[in-house]
């Protein structure tokens, strides 16, 4: 497959401005094609204009937000693609606000397929998922036959939301790929907070001169993927007819744990500290301890498999945020 394909066609990403959204959006426009943001630039969801102030002049933009079921039959029409990664994705959050989680991650996901459905049903739709799915593993790696069994609220209305994609892909024909991704990382996350990723708040706090924190022993294993590789995911399983229907892990066959994480960033950013402190009792409760993916059927499918090493994709992030944290921290 030749991501070249995509140049001349129009594309429609929900949650454009956020951290995923706004590097595919800027690979997009790199291949020539006809890019519409969509993003509600709601505080506590990551949007951020910066994000694609590179580009700006070379997309379209449209604050909306996607529980608009108005706004988005106008908003899909004639699009080629739909990445469909507008969410919420804050674990803690949906579980002390939990019917805006539904309402974002649940019921918005099937009023955008309606929209598909009615109005542009020849579509091409990707689906940010997440490995908070599976819960807290029974064997790894975990591949895409484990059992779901999600610990918050969040992963059980990402659940419904998968379930959409695939009943509209079987019963009407709108052609869905699911990607399940493990921790992204890299330039335009969100680090003001933790909402989208502890990673984030880790790198502020290093710049910013402080110690970060390190929840419980620090021996939970992870797997990271740089951001970069899961827009190439996202391209691939947007032209691949073979990926409609399926769901693909993405994820990383070297995990580390959190302590040689934080280790690897003080090595980088030599000022840099970090303290191990017990898990906040909201943050214990969801915890899923160790986890990382077995990510071999989207790399015998569409031949995809991560290309950044770990400390080359933090040394590329603090590199970016030592540029443009002034446009992150608040």
């Amino acid at each position: 497959m030749k991501i070249s394909q995509f140049s001349g066609k129009k594309v429609l990403i929900t949650g454009g401005l956020g951290f995923i959204g706004s590097s595919l959006a800027m690979r997009l426009v790199e291949l020539g094609a006809e890019v519409l943001l969509v993003d509600s630039l709601i505080p506590e969801y990551g949007g951020n204009l910066w994000n694609v102030e590179s580009v700006k002049n070379n997309l379209r933009i449209n604050i909306s937000d996607v529980r608009d079921p108005h706004s988005l039959k106008y908003l899909i029409k004639g699009q080629d693609y739909l990445f469909n990664l507008a969410g919420q994705t804050s674990h803690v959050d949906s579980m002390q606000n939990p019917f805006i989680d539904l309402d974002i991650n649940a019921h918005s996901q099937l009023s955008i397929l309606e929209a598909c459905r009615q109005h542009n049903p020849d579509v091409k739709v990707v689906f940010a998922s997440t490995r908070q799915l599976y819960g807290a593993p029974k064997y790894l790696p975990v591949d895409e036959n484990h059992p779901l069994h999600p610990v918050d609220v969040n992963g059980i209305n990402k659940m419904a939301g998968e379930g959409y994609h695939l009943l509209y892909n079987q019963i009407y024909g709108i052609r869905s790929v699911i990607l399940r991704l493990t921790n992204t990382y890299g330039p335009r996350m969100r680090v003001k907070d933790a909402r989208q990723t502890f990673l984030g708040i880790w790198i502020k706090k290093i710049l910013c001169g402080e110690a970060f924190q390190v929840f419980g022993d620090g021996l939970q294993l992870r797997d990271f993927n740089y951001v970069d590789d899961v827009t190439d995911a996202m391209l691939l399983s947007a032209l691949s007819e073979d990926a409609n229907g399926q769901i693909f892990n993405l994820g990383d066959s070297n995990p580390v744990n959190l302590i040689a994480l934080a280790e690897c960033l003080c090595r980088l950013e030599p000022a840099g500290r970090f303290e191990l402190i017990p898990f906040p009792p909201e943050r214990k409760a969801i915890d899923i301890g160790d986890y990382y993916a077995n990510y071999q059927l989207i790399q015998h499918k569409l031949g995809w498999e991560p290309q950044c090493h770990l400390e080359e994709g933090l040394n590329k992030t603090l590199n970016f945020y030592r540029e443009f944290g002034l446009h992150y921290w608040d």
